[in-house]
């Protein structure tokens, strides 16, 4: 088998079944399969996956052992000689594996490879590819300076770009499953949060190189599995702290920075969240991409703006503001989604999405913030 991709759920249901829809289509003419992994979620993810994809591997855990053992319990029995660590709430275009796996396999000493992701809103998000968070590039961050060309992100290469990155993103890392086991996976110290930057450098210290493919573009609807509340900063701190500890030759200086840098960034984060006056995108109109009668009269229920039927043509035009956009998949790809969303990003457009088979669209507004899920 040539791949198995692995993915972890922590109730997030509707987007777990997106996830699931895209990434079969992805997989077409691949010996593939697909492992779910389910941290004992609460709604009804695990009954969703048994009735409309019985066919996938299904792991169901009676407690929720985070983010690395899930994972690495996926891997364990998996089939591919490649594996695909992926995000639920995240979409695949349709030639994403197989282009990837075509780059990979003409890359030697490949460590993993990752590829472009874009939020909800069609924006780029620079966590797709960092350098190594040292001590001073992380303090840098913490206090918002993160532009530099040698800074936290990788911002050398351009969204579109290609080649060498210290660090890949865990919503999508693709890499040979011996290499995989050969450095251990991801270290079970790590609860959630900071095991893609410990896997990434355990990957380039035993002499392999970690590749971003900039060609490849994904959806990720970042936030949408956690809340940015204080256990979430405890966690996401605490995991930098770890992977300190872990590679970095101590000294009582760096521990005393790393911790006042800390607990500053803490302070400030939880501030920002207090103060911050996000002004929500006021749609005018929507546009819904279909030929289905049906689906645009149960959309047609569900606002008080108008709601039109539009063809993929007027895409070719792209201009138009302050509109929402639903995407039949059934009409129009994935990868056609994420090119519209991203020449009209930034033009007060919001974009939902209807997977093929489903009877909802899903979406979101902002890149850190829960989407949402409107059942029709």
């Amino acid at each position: 088998m040539k791949l198995s991709v692995v993915i972890l759920n922590y109730n997030v249901r509707y987007f777990l079944e997106q996830c699931i829809i895209s990434v079969e289509r992805s997989l077409k003419g691949i010996d593939a399969e697909i492992i779910v992994v389910d941290n004992d979620s609460k709604d009804d993810s695990c009954e969703m996956v048994k009735q409309r994809f019985p066919h996938l591997t299904l792991l169901q855990n009676t407690e929720n052992v985070g983010f690395s053992k899930a994972n690495n319990q996926a891997v364990a029995i998996a089939k591919g000689e490649y594996v695909c660590i992926l995000n639920p709430d995240t979409a695949v275009a349709e030639h994403t594996f197989s282009s990837a796996l075509q780059y990979a396999e003409g890359k030697d000493h490949l460590g993993a490879l990752g590829i472009c992701l874009m939020d909800g809103t069609g924006n780029f998000l620079p966590e797709s590819k960092r350098n190594l968070p040292t001590p001073k590039r992380s303090l840098l961050k913490m206090i918002g300076r993160t532009n530099s060309k040698n800074g936290y992100y990788a911002n050398y290469l351009g969204e579109k770009d290609k080649g060498r990155v210290e660090v890949l993103v865990g919503a999508f890392m693709l890499m040979r499953k011996d290499v995989y086991e050969g450095v251990k996976g991801f270290d079970e110290d790590y609860f959630m949060y900071g095991e893609d930057i410990d896997l990434s450098y355990k990957l380039t210290k035993a002499g392999y190189q970690n590749e971003y493919l900039g060609s490849l573009s994904m959806l990720h609807y970042k936030g949408e599995s956690t809340q940015k509340d204080t256990a979430y900063l405890n966690r996401f701190y605490g995991a930098m702290r770890i992977f300190y500890r872990k590679h970095f030759r101590s000294n009582p200086l760096l521990n005393l920075a790393v911790n006042i840098g800390v607990q500053f960034a803490k302070i400030t984060r939880k501030f920002k969240e207090r103060k911050r006056s996000v002004k929500p995108v006021k749609c005018n109109e929507v546009l819904v991409f279909t030929e289905n009668i049906g689906l645009l009269q149960k959309i047609s229920g569900h606002f008080d703006i108008p709601v039109k039927s539009a063809s993929k043509i007027i895409l070719e035009r792209a201009t138009f503001h302050n509109t929402l956009c639903v995407f039949d998949v059934d009409y129009i790809s994935y990868g056609q989604i994420f090119s519209v969303m991203g020449a009209l990003k930034n033009k007060q457009n919001s974009f939902r999405i209807k997977p093929p088979g489903c009877n909802f669209i899903i979406g979101s507004d902002r890149s850190d913030e829960k989407g949402g899920v409107l059942q029709l």
